[in-house]
């Protein structure tokens, strides 16, 4: 658990210090991803003891969780000054997805680093990625611009719409989706915000249906009733009586 977390609110002077850390972090992470944020060069790039790095952030999975929040907080600002312009909630939260993907392009190792960070946490690192979650529908609520208050199921979209971008930023860092391929998956994702449609109601009963049906529709059918057979004569000759 992070500094801020454990130990309450950040003194001016502590959330400096933080920022200069999550600084050097980020351009370590920009040069040579994942495998070249080390936590002694982190500490002496921020300008601060290595047990003071550790009180603030206990290992590099919580340190590179952190700056995904943070580079995700500045994508949400960008959304909240520049909103997308699409038609319709769908249209523009994939727009701004997508933007963010282009952002990410131009610093693949640190957004390689970040992803990385995320998949490995535990749940020693919960509260973090909560907050990268919250941080994620943040920015999808607010791209998305609904007319009201989202509904149970829009609310259930938005966090799918989250999952699916975390999703789809690892398979196309991993070289397995085009970005054309993201901006897709985006779209079908954000289509779930679009309310459902009322289902049709059946047609009506035709008025002829209501009414009693007549005393010979409730006879058998003509095959199914059995004809009356003709009797026959009596046969002809002396009677037992005359024998």
């Amino acid at each position: 658990m992070t500094a801020t977390a454990a130990d309450g609110p950040l003194t001016p002077r502590q959330t400096e210090r933080r920022r200069g850390i999550l600084r050097a972090a980020t351009a370590l992470a920009a040069r040579g991803g994942y495998e070249a944020v080390q936590m002694r060069e982190v500490a002496e790039g921020a300008q601060v003891a290595l047990g003071t790095l550790y009180r603030y952030f206990p290992s590099k999975v919580h340190l590179l969780v952190a700056v995904m929040r943070e580079q995700l907080e500045r994508l949400h600002e960008q959304v909240r000054r520049r909103p997308p312009a699409g038609p319709d909630p769908a249209a523009r939260v994939a727009e701004a997805l997508t933007a963010a993907f282009q952002a990410l392009q131009r610093e693949p190792r640190l957004a390689e680093a970040m992803v990385r960070a995320l998949s490995f946490a535990d749940r020693s690192v919960g509260s973090e990625v909560d907050e990268v979650t919250q941080v994620t529908g943040a920015i999808v609520l607010t791209a998305a611009r609904l007319p009201g208050p989202p509904t149970a199921d829009q609310q259930a979209a938005l966090r799918v719409v989250g999952h699916t971008w975390h999703a789809t930023l690892l398979v196309w860092l991993s070289g397995r989706a085009s970005l054309a391929e993201v901006r897709a998956d985006l779209h079908t994702a954000a289509r779930l915000l679009a309310p459902a449609p009322a289902p049709a109601a059946p047609p009506a009963a035709p008025a002829t249906a209501l009414l009693p049906a007549p005393a010979t529709a409730l006879l058998p059918a003509p095959a199914d009733r059995p004809e009356l057979q003709p009797v026959p004569p009596p046969a002809s000759g002396p009677s037992p009586a005359e024998g």
